[in-house]
């Protein structure tokens, strides 16, 4: 049988401790940084492939384009 001791366990001084919650909170504001910058992403470019899809469909039903961007929209020639 294999005993297992409770010594093995390094014991960190108070610095230690605040270096090792500093270096956490660090990489968890640098996670949150990303993961926003990747929704941002996601988001912007949902939009933007919905903007094509409605201007798709809307010239599959035979719109113009002016009614789809609005009303300062220059004409399509």
């Amino acid at each position: 049988m294999v005993e297992y001791s409770r010594t093995d366990r390094q014991v960190l001084t108070s610095e230690q401790r605040k270096a090792k919650d500093a270096e956490r909170r660090a990489d968890a504001e640098q996670a949150m940084r990303e993961h926003r910058a990747a929704q941002k992403a996601f988001h912007e470019n949902r939009e933007r492939l919905r903007a094509l899809r409605l201007a798709r469909e809307a010239n599959a039903l035979g719109k113009t384009d002016r009614t789809i961007a609005g009303p300062l929209a220059p004409p399509r020639s």
